[in-house]
């Protein structure tokens, strides 16, 4: 009786828990070729599963867990299965007692119970179950695949064996809540086994899954995969004086705690051009006390103050991490690129959601030299900025750690065919 109430209401264009599908949701179940279901849970695996949706010559379905999965939207007749689960974390739960607490209260358990019942409906009819995200992601899409009896592919972009190095037992200790990030658990491991196909985001995780029975290939960088090339010329902005300080704020609210120490600091490098890569509104801006916003347009605006009018630059991160020669961020994704490029970064923790000193201390691990953790003080980021600047032996240490540790483009287009084939194109 059950299956038979779920049936007719997909007829009805609806889920089991009364939610709408998209629109177009039922005539796509009954076209071939069979779609590809995407399954993401954050802003960088909406990416990335974005970015290889563009990819495919099926149709694609999507299911983001956290929230809306706008990158999808980029993708030509893709549709959205099931409902929007707005975290007040940004999908970092467990990020703090504090994330966890507001997210509970936001309705994460039982809005998340009804996005495994989205998956397991929106991947009726389809040819192939893909998962972009961690063990969470991995649970809900396994479902879906066992319950469709199709095939699963997993694309994991957030664990790195890289991550373990120089990990004390006490260090772990202090990095609990982090712990299913910093390796695959037992049970990820057990799902990934089942899985298709797997791919992992550097060679000494995959190397980690093979030394524990499991088949994952690296293909290449996710990260870089999805780096945009630059979109603008920002020579108005350069050509007088290089060298480019990129000031990195971040997608998540961490923004509003480090945008300010940030422009504070650029103001203490007279030498440097610093441009702002701002992916908010602009309202959003939050400045040090004293300083002002002018906007000139919806994707240009200058903060001035002390004596510096700064370039705050909407839909430009390509081309900014391009031309920077040093960065200072607090992001995930984008400190990654800007170190796979060769470029050092300089970071200091907030108090979060995303940012917080253990993420400092784990992308640290993972970035090495490529990556420098100080205090969140626009003089401790200046002398810091400068002292790489100043230091070319250090600087070329910095640039061979990123592009090493973090390696070339060029898995997605690898994962599209596995997609394909799996789908029976």
């Amino acid at each position: 009786m059950k299956g038979a109430s779920v049936q007719a209401g997909m007829l009805r264009g609806v889920t089991s828990a009364g939610l709408p599908l998209s629109p177009t949701f039922n005539a796509v179940q009954n076209a071939g070729p069979k779609a590809a279901l995407l399954i993401s849970n954050g802003t960088a695996e909406d990416l990335i599963g974005a970015r290889l949706a563009g990819l495919l010559r099926l149709p694609v379905r999507y299911c983001p867990l956290v929230g809306e999965g706008r990158a999808y939207t980029a993708v030509s007749e893709a549709v959205r299965v099931g409902r929007v689960l707005r975290l007040p974390s940004g999908g970092f739960p467990f990020g703090s007692v504090g994330n966890l607490r507001a997210d509970v209260a936001a309705g994460l358990v039982q809005e998340s119970l009804g996005q495994w019942q989205d998956a397991v409906q929106g991947a009726r009819g389809a040819g192939v179950v893909v998962v972009v995200g961690d063990a969470y992601a991995l649970m809900v899409g396994t479902l879906a695949a066992r319950r469709a009896g199709i095939g699963l592919i997993h694309v994991q972009p957030l664990l790195s064996a890289q991550y373990l190095e120089g990990l004390s037992v006490r260090g772990a200790m202090q990095e609990l809540n982090a712990l299913g990030a910093n390796l695959p658990m037992p049970y990820e491991l057990r799902l990934a086994a089942g899985a298709r196909a797997v791919f992992v985001r550097d060679a000494p995780t995959a190397a980690y899954y093979a030394a524990r029975g499991v088949a994952a290939r690296w293909a290449g960088s996710f990260a870089m995969d999805v780096l945009a090339a630059p979109e603008r010329d920002l020579s108005q902005f350069t050509r007088h004086k290089p060298p480019v300080l990129a000031l990195i704020p971040g997608s998540r609210e961490d923004h509003r705690q480090s945008l300010p120490p940030m422009l504070l600091a650029s103001a203490r490098l007279p030498e440097f051009t610093a441009l702002v890569a701002w992916p908010h509104d602009w309202d959003a801006v939050t400045l040090p006390a004293g300083w002002a916003l002018d906007i000139g347009s919806e994707t240009k605006a200058y903060a001035t103050g002390e004596g510096v009018r700064v370039p705050v630059l909407r839909g430009a991160f390509g081309a900014i991490a391009h031309a920077a020669d040093v960065a200072i961020g607090t992001a995930g994704t984008a400190n990654e690129q800007l170190a796979g490029l060769g470029k050092p970064v300089v970071a200091f923790a907030t108090a979060g959601p995303q940012f917080t000193a253990g993420f400092a201390r784990r992308q640290g691990r993972l970035l090495g030299e490529a990556l420098s953790v100080v205090d969140a003080d626009p003089d401790a980021l200046a002398a810091e900025v400068r002292a790489l600047r100043q230091d070319g032996p250090r600087r070329a240490r910095a640039a061979l750690a990123g592009m090493t540790r973090i390696g070339p483009a060029g898995a997605l287009p690898v994962i599209a065919e596995e997609v394909q084939r799996a789908a029976g194109v």
